[in-house]
């Protein structure tokens, strides 16, 4: 079975209140340690690279933000995802030989530019060149920014759903949905369902989000931004 196989059978015939928990490494020493801590498979977060390496979210270039993927790939030897934002502007069938070159078995692809949500009959034909250009070889996991960017109108997120589906999307991922509309995306939207994580103990547990119809939890940048801040701590005590 290729890595993208394992992959994509990681996401099905999950029970109720056991997604599969995806935490995010920025670089290569993170991403061994998650591994090490048991996790089969990883999903990188474009917003935690962009951090590792210098730049603002959104503003890492591609070639980076690449290279970046293919070290934490070559670091393990467990699936993983890449956070490829809105694809850089690149045609389907560069997008997807790229992320293959950098070992890459999954990506995530938003739906917004620059804080406006793009057409989403757009958007699905992207997805769709995107699934033909990949076969399966990659999983791709569509992000739905209506909460994010939009109205945050579910029955808007739902629709985008179902079109992004449609195109071939292996999983659907509406970033930043508020807990009490999750029941209603459930039900509205066939298919794995990505839900966001949060690590500061205000949200629900992974499980929880699980029992709410989550086929798998991701975390943004949250595990680096956790990381920097215990450095921060730290480096502020070795002062005299």
């Amino acid at each position: 079975m290729s890595r993208a196989e394992a992959f994509r059978a990681l996401h099905l015939r999950r029970a109720q209140g056991d997604p599969l928990v995806l935490p995010g490494p920025w670089d290569a020493a993170s991403a061994r340690v998650l591994v090490a801590a048991g996790f089969p498979a990883l999903a990188t977060p474009s917003a935690g690279v962009a951090a590792s390496l210098g730049y603002e979210d959104g503003a890492t270039p591609a070639d980076e933000m690449f290279a970046a993927v293919a070290r934490i790939a070559r670091a393990v030897d467990v699936p993983v995802s890449a956070d490829v934002e809105g694809g850089y502007g690149l045609a389907p069938k560069e997008l997807v030989e790229r992320l293959l070159e950098a070992g890459a078995v999954g990506c995530n692809l938003e739906d917004s530019d620059g804080g406006v949500l793009r057409d989403a009959h757009a958007h699905a034909a992207f997805l769709a060149e995107v699934r033909a250009a990949a076969g399966a070889g990659l999983f791709v996991n569509a992000r739905i920014d209506v909460f994010a960017h939009g109205d945050g109108d579910p029955e808007r997120a739902i629709e985008r759903a179902a079109l992004y589906r449609s195109a071939g999307a292996d999983c659907v991922y509406p970033i930043l949905a508020p807990t009490a509309v999750v029941p209603l995306l459930r039900s509205g939207i066939a298919g794995p369902l990505n839900l966001l994580g949060r690590l500061d103990g205000d949200g629900p547990s992974p499980a929880a989000l699980g029992e709410l119809g989550a086929t798998r939890v991701t975390f943004g940048p949250g595990l680096q931004r956790r990381a920097s801040a215990v450095l921060r701590e730290t480096a502020a005590g070795l002062l005299p």
